[in-house]
């Protein structure tokens, strides 16, 4: 699955030279926490709602309401953004927009297409892929199956299934000690007896089973 297909679309941005107050105002309407900074059409930094929080004065100040407010009225995006943030194309898989954001500790990624900022891409948005790929909320049936990690079983388990007329939705595999892995199978059936008792009969052990109704 590609970023595109994931990505929150035109984004909302401000420029550099916008307040603090802007920003503020933008991310309370419309209820986002991340603006990418553009000027000219080009992208310059990236400021969250955390970085207004740490430069917002605590309520344990002395400064009043107004004071703070005309404090922040004055105060540049350009002065508190993350300046040239980590990017990422449209075109790139979800898996390296993961990787970058692990790597380099951040909850999010601008995607940039040439200069121009088309889309950014969170965390959240990653999740919602993680639980898409494994259909965790689809109605069926999904069991977790212990297999010997060698070539072939994948393709063995499938044949069970298919003896039994049931379509595979979704394929996982999580590897483990001493040569063995766990691989998760989706079926959208709910009636899986006769494939479980299949796969104990070929020596595989059903770990977990998970149904959606």
């Amino acid at each position: 699955m590609y970023v595109r297909n994931k990505m929150t679309v035109n984004p909302y941005t401000v420029s550099p030279s916008q307040s603090v107050i802007d920003a503020q105002e933008l991310i309370a309407k419309h209820g986002v926490k991340r603006l990418p900074v553009v000027k000219n059409g080009k992208l310059v930094g990236l400021v969250t709602s955390r970085d207004i929080s740490r430069y917002t004065p605590s309520k344990a100040t002395s400064l009043s309401m107004g004071e703070i407010s005309y404090l922040l009225s004055k105060t540049k995006i350009s002065s508190i953004m993350t300046k040239d943030p980590i990017t990422i194309s449209p075109d790139s898989l979800l898996e390296e927009a993961a990787t970058l954001m692990r790597d380099n500790d951040v909850g999010c990624l601008p995607v940039v297409e040439g200069d121009k900022v088309v889309g950014i891409i969170t965390e959240s948005n990653l999740l919602d892929a993680f639980i898409e790929l494994l259909g965790f909320r689809e109605p069926g049936t999904r069991l977790t199956i212990e297999a010997v990690d060698a070539p072939g079983i994948l393709s063995r388990l499938a044949g069970i299934y298919s003896e039994h007329g049931a379509n595979i939705t979704h394929v996982a595999v999580y590897r483990g000690k001493n040569g063995k892995s766990d691989v998760v199978i989706g079926t959208n059936s709910l009636e899986t007896e006769g494939i479980e008792k299949s796969l104990e009969q070929e020596g595989y052990e059903v770990v977990y089973k998970l149904q959606n109704k």
